[in-house]
């Protein structure tokens, strides 16, 4: 029942309530010693006025209703007319616009001689110029030849022609060799491997260095040179992946098969792969690890991830959780199931930032409340900071200070990226990143300042020139100190490599990297190694 039923329900029960109003006042003379003054009349012209002024009120009431539904019934109709005589124009438009760019096309095609089955359509359409749709001339007969001309003598690409000759070792050293044209490189790496014989064997060859030459070098770092050879593999993995997903059809249809001779080798070389993985540490990868990354793409790639158990393969899921990659990698090995398991993990080794970023990813923000998991963190990270303080030296309590600056610094970026900010206000945090930084720069300058003053040179250009008791040399005129001095560079630049080894100290899992060299060991960009973030 509407609510005007309702209260024309009432209004009808009106002169029933004041009748028996009327008996009960009766009653009421009836049986009181006392004489009132207020007369039954009084009171029914009272009730009867109020009545009258009610009705009035809802049968106006009723009227403006009614002429509201006819406006909004009127107004759907005039919107409706208006949206399919949009409709109708959009698709006028888009049929002529066709039927221009298919004219536009065949007289190009025509002109080169290609015999391409397109529609022959005057492209001078009247009704295109009524739109005032200005189109460009067409290229005239020699234009067109010279372009087809040199489009036929420009030499075939060299990653293209390294694909069809199957040389692995010739496409990795030429993207090793244009390091510079990267993001180039790696969008005509899908096209080109299609050119390839056996894409999968291919690709499949280029794996064969992942460890080759797997030693350390200064530091316990590994070899820019071996990096950079991993790095190719992996985006030649990723390419290949990316060639099945978008056009999987067209790409079997050309006889790109995975065969099974393939698939055996690629079960062996992961076989291999799998047990390197076995004596790495999660806490010393940092969630940023490239062999765990590539194992995962090797078993997506070439479709053999079924023969490892779900729950071993979510286990290596931590040592990526950094990678730009990890949600598309985890639907394609099908374990987006597990992934509350998995983010479940990140949280309770102290990896926040990593479990949220996933958690959006796979839309379980609901289970895993971002600025919950975000104030846990920087209050372990506060209450730790302020636990050791009054135990630790000095240079200790410039790192546990390090560390809250650089964890405040990652809960603001991710803050940002998640827009989170009405939920979880920013100016405090920065505030505090202000205040530790203010102390940071205080603390240097005090070091600096107790530092003691070197005295100045004497003009021969040594520090301490020991007193002359005699004099052995004729000449009495010291030799001119050299106007440019020679400064040895021995120091050997050592490129950033992968996290192998443990940290300083325990589970610092986001801590802030200073600025990286432009490129790797080979010459990689730092671009191609991105950390995951969301």
């Amino acid at each position: 029942m509407s609510d005007l039923e309702s209260v024309a329900a009432l209004m009808e029960s009106t002169s029933s309530k004041i009748e028996q109003l009327q008996q009960a006042f009766a009653e009421l003379e009836r049986q009181s010693a006392v004489s009132m003054n207020l007369k039954w009349k009084q009171l029914e012209d009272h009730f009867r006025g109020l009545e009258q002024s009610l009705k009035k009120k809802f049968d106006e009431l009723k009227e403006q209703e009614k002429e509201f539904q006819v406006t909004v019934t009127k107004s759907e109709k005039m919107l409706e007319q208006r949206e399919a005589a949009v409709v109708a124009k959009e698709l006028t438009s888009l049929e002529r616009l066709q039927e221009k760019r298919d004219a536009a096309l065949a007289m190009i095609f025509s002109k080169s001689k290609l015999s391409l089955p397109v529609p022959a359509i005057n492209p001078m359409d009247k009704a295109l110029d009524n739109l005032g749709v200005k189109w460009p001339k067409p290229a005239s007969e020699e234009s067109v030849c010279l372009q087809v001309d040199s489009a036929s003598l420009k030499p075939c690409s060299e990653l293209v022609s390294l694909c069809k000759k199957m040389n692995v070792k010739g496409l990795h050293k030429f993207i090793s060799d244009n390091r510079k044209n990267l993001a180039t490189i790696r969008e005509e790496i899908p096209s080109a491997l299609k050119k390839a014989p056996h894409p999968y064997g291919l690709v499949l060859d280029s794996l064969e260095d992942f460890y080759a030459g797997d030693n350390l070098v200064l530091d316990g770092k590994k070899d820019g040179d071996l990096l950079g050879v991993r790095r190719t593999c992996l985006m030649l993995m990723e390419s290949l992946g990316q060639l099945q997903t978008d056009n999987i059809t067209r790409f079997s249809s050309e006889g790109h098969m995975l065969t099974t001779d393939i698939k055996e080798r690629a079960k062996k070389t992961a076989f291999e792969w799998k047990s390197k993985l076995d004596s790495l540490d999660i806490d010393a990868s940092n969630g940023n690890c490239l062999e765990a990354h590539a194992f995962l793409q090797l078993l997506a790639t070439f479709g053999i991830s079924a023969e490892y158990n779900e729950d071993d393969l979510c286990k290596l899921l931590p040592y990526v959780s950094r990678r730009r990659q990890t949600p598309e990698l985890c639907r394609l090995l099908g374990l987006s199931q597990k992934m509350p398991g998995v983010i479940g993990v990140l949280v309770e080794t102290g990896k926040p930032i990593d479990a949220i970023n996933l958690a959006y990813a796979f839309e379980l923000t609901e289970q895993f409340e971002p600025v919950q998991l975000l104030k846990a963190y920087l209050r372990d990270v506060k209450k730790v900071s302020h636990a050791k303080n009054a135990k630790m030296s000095s240079g200790a309590q410039n790192e546990m200070n390090e560390r809250e600056l650089s964890a405040l610094k990652v809960v603001i970026k991710c803050i940002e990226e998640h827009k989170l900010e009405e939920h979880y206000p920013v100016d405090p945090l920065q505030k505090r990143v202000l205040q530790l930084e203010k102390a940071k720069a205080d603390k240097r300058r005090a070091v600096e300042a107790a530092k003691p003053q070197s005295k100045r040179p004497r003009a021969n250009g040594s520090a301490f020139a020991p007193r002359a008791t005699s004099f052995t040399d004729k000449s009495f005129y010291p030799t001119t100190p050299e106007r440019h001095p020679s400064y040895p560079y021995e120091r050997q630049f050592v490129y950033g490599a992968e996290a192998h080894h443990p940290p300083m100290m325990s589970s610092a899992p986001y801590t802030i990297q200073p600025a990286p060299a432009p490129y790797y060991g080979n010459g990689y960009p730092v671009q191609y190694q991105v950390p995951y973030i969301h």
